[in-house]
């Protein structure tokens, strides 16, 4: 009876089953070190950004863990007659064990509940530490009549827990009063759907005009000789290379009423001096300015989808006797919206969060969210405001972003 023979070695001895398993092993080592970069940044850059941005939207620990006592009685407040003496023990120990630096951002964030309480908490602050023994409630109300205000005790409601919608419900210019119910915020504070409606209002205007001029420019890339076709893509990759100030600053200087536009329609005739057109610091000088900066997001998209249409399409509908436009709009169009949808979203997206081009050159009627939400960040210190409408903004583009998948297709989305 033959020998059976043994497992199969490779040169170096080794068998090959196990080689084999350890090349693999090797090659998924390599693949993962090389995924790896980028998922960390992916993570560190774009994950965890957003998580903190939605946590610090919803966040209300501050007033917590600056007033602990505070709130620990108020729970078992009636919330109908004066707090018992107990309880304004707690506040003025409260008072006495957190720093002044705590007590004012948390007294910002009360300001956001009801206005008053920030001069409230810094005028106690100042004249609670001489409060050393009972009654506390005589000497709270000495400090300031307002501890004798129920309201003011009510306002504390809306801070009770860790966490809050308030800021969203400010966002869209809503609150909640002293008993927790929802209700429009005072008629000289709603400003913040104003602007949710203008930034909706100007991202597709501007989607709408980039789509307008780009197309025929696409198109005319697509369909020149390449050497023309090379030429007029470096004209409209050139703003790609000049900085964004900078060409904001030109369109101020030529959009103002002394500037090269305004003095071109004069000299034309077709204006006189004193009816020059007011196309700076408003909501047209917005449209202008955004479209031409946003006009090559749209103009690449779909000229890398119409490179890919043979001219032969066009010309096998005309033998087939449809008209040149019959067949440009049955023929040519429909093969175009995988880079119309693309575009479209493109500019709508970087559109809607814009704040730079407005804050220049929108004066008070072209202001959009993202100033409002820059102003949160930068001069009023209400983060927790502004992030509550960034992640209105995320969620809104992510819905966009579904409705799309679900009408048009991601599949069917070419960039290039």
């Amino acid at each position: 009876m033959a020998e059976e023979s043994g497992p199969i070695l490779t040169a170096n001895g080794i068998p090959l089953k196990v080689s084999l398993e350890r090349s693999m092993r090797q090659n998924k080592l390599k693949a993962v070190g090389l995924v790896s970069v980028p998922f960390v940044f992916l993570v560190l850059m774009f994950v965890i950004p957003i998580i903190m941005l939605l946590v610090r939207s919803a966040d209300d620990r501050l007033v917590n863990d600056v007033f602990p006592r505070t709130f620990e009685a108020f729970k078992s407040w009636d919330q109908v007659d004066l707090p018992d003496e107990e309880m304004f023990k707690a506040v003025v120990l409260d008072f006495q064990e957190s720093k002044p630096s705590e007590r004012g951002r948390a007294s910002s964030r009360m300001n956001y509940a009801k206005s008053g309480w920030r001069s409230l908490v810094r005028k106690t602050g100042k004249k609670v530490k001489d409060v050393t023994e009972g009654p506390y409630k005589e000497a709270l109300i000495k400090i300031d009549k307002r501890w004798a205000n129920v309201e003011t005790w009510k306002s504390l409601a809306i801070m009770e827990s860790d966490w809050t919608y308030e800021y969203y419900l400010n966002s869209i210019d809503l609150k909640q009063n002293s008993d927790l119910e929802i209700v429009q915020q005072p008629e000289n504070r709603r400003v913040y759907n104003m602007f949710w409606w203008r930034t909706f209002l100007v991202s597709i205007q501007v989607t709408l005009f980039c789509l307008i001029l780009a197309y025929p420019v696409a198109h005319l890339l697509a369909t020149l000789p390449l050497k023309h076709s090379n030429l007029l893509m470096i004209c409209v990759l050139m703003p790609f290379w000049t900085s964004l100030l900078v060409r904001i600053v030109a369109w101020m200087i030529m959009l103002q009423q002394e500037g090269v536009v305004n003095s071109t329609l004069v000299w034309a005739g077709m204006l006189s001096d004193e009816n020059r057109l007011a196309m700076m610091y408003n909501y047209n000088g917005v449209l202008i300015v955004m479209t031409q900066i946003l006009l090559p997001f749209m103009i690449l998209p779909l000229y890398s989808v119409m490179k890919t249409i043979p001219p032969s399409y066009m010309r096998a509908a005309q033998n087939l006797g449809a008209t040149p436009s019959l067949a440009f709009i049955r023929v040519y169009m429909p093969q175009t919206l995988p880079g119309i949808g693309a575009g479209c979203i493109l500019v709508f997206i970087v559109a809607i969060g814009y704040f730079i081009t407005p804050e220049l050159v929108g004066g008070k009627d072209g202001q959009l969210i993202g100033n409002q939400i820059n102003y949160h960040m930068r001069n009023s210190l209400n983060w927790g405001l502004a992030c509550a409408m960034g992640s209105i903004l995320l969620i809104g583009i992510l819905a966009l972003y579904w409705v799309y998948d679900k009408i048009v297709g991601i599949d069917n989305m070419k960039m290039g």
